[in-house]
């Protein structure tokens, strides 16, 4: 059997597999487990895995960062550590990644009807790939080409500096210095709770009229604030929140060209996570691929780069199923 999972602070998704008579992967289980109800993972594995199982491989995409095969997570209690996991799973192949790790893995094995390219102007070409996905937090990956295949890295850049690129974004930092003053990152903007600081922010500088149907920022009532405000930005049903998701997509689109600067990500880019998908017409309109250009005298080079968002929220888990046989 090959064991596979995906360690959020939210829910972990674990998978059994096995091999058919094809030499292909057929999932025998597959579960979802809250994770803030265990003390630990083991505590998990404990109830999904059948007794008396054999795991040959077990591979685990984490939100973490994995340092010598070992990982705290990041919103969780958990400790992560390989070489306990191979004793109590009696294996000698157990591997840690990143989450986000794990998704550029995934990406590579995803369908093109679970993509969705975001530039006109792409041409297929060889070379890194870069993976950025915004969702609780921001995370971001590089796939790095070595001439015959793609190896995954994985990256803390997300928590790297917000960088304003206009008068607007220039107030929105000094906004955002005022709540963070130790450090602003992109993941403070670019991520679930961005879309509540620049609807603050647009609302603070009297962009638009307040949203009746947004609730205040202490409010433990109405909803989830910031899909609320995703939500009728999207639709555009109103105005602070449709100019909230327009600059959302700027910065997301900024921060995905600096990311495939830095890579010399020719081979493309790929757009995972949770947001991406749930605000997929705002992507496509032209202002995503126009702001991931914007980069001055390296405008021709991003003209040509694929830019493709993937519908498929199990990339993460996909990508650990695929891990021993990359």
């Amino acid at each position: 059997m090959i064991l596979a999972g995906d360690i959020g602070g939210t829910k972990t998704v674990l998978s059994l597999l096995v091999r058919d008579s094809n030499g292909s992967l057929v999932s025998k289980q597959e579960q979802s487990f809250a994770s803030q109800d265990y003390q630990e993972f083991d505590d998990i594995l404990a109830a999904f895995l059948p007794p008396g199982i054999t795991i040959k491989s077990a591979c685990f995409g984490v939100a973490g960062p994995v340092v010598n095969q070992r990982c705290q997570t990041t919103n969780l209690p958990w400790l992560l550590d390989a070489e306990e996991l191979k004793v109590t799973l009696a294996t000698t192949q157990v591997k840690l990644l990143n989450d986000l790790e794990a998704m550029a893995l995934g990406m590579l094995y995803l369908p093109e009807q679970d993509l969705v390219e975001l530039n006109p102007e792409a041409q297929s070409q060889e070379g890194n790939i870069a993976v950025i996905a915004a969702g609780t937090g921001l995370g971001e990956a590089i796939l790095y080409w070595d001439g015959t295949t793609h190896h995954p890295i994985a990256t803390e850049g997300g928590h790297c500096d917000l960088a304003a690129q206009n008068e607007q974004q220039d107030l929105l930092l000094a906004y955002l210095r005022n709540l963070y003053p130790d450090h602003v990152s992109c993941e403070r903007v670019i991520s679930g709770i961005g879309f509540s600081h620049l609807y603050d922010f647009l609302d603070a500088h009297h962009f638009a009229p307040s949203c009746p149907a947004v609730p205040a920022p202490d409010s433990s009532v109405g909803g989830d604030r910031n899909a609320i405000i995703s939500r009728l930005g999207v639709n555009g049903e109103d105005a602070l929140c449709a100019e909230a998701v327009r600059l959302f997509v700027e910065l997301y689109a900024a921060e995905a060209g600096n990311l495939t600067l830095k890579s010399l990500a020719i081979g493309g880019v790929y757009i995972g996570g949770g947001i991406g998908a749930k605000i997929r017409p705002a992507l496509e309109d032209g202002r995503f691929i126009q702001a991931f250009k914007a980069k001055g005298r390296f405008f021709n080079l991003l003209d040509k780069v694929s830019v493709k968002l993937s519908l498929n929220p199990r990339t993460p888990l996909i990508g650990a199923i695929n891990f021993f046989d990359a």
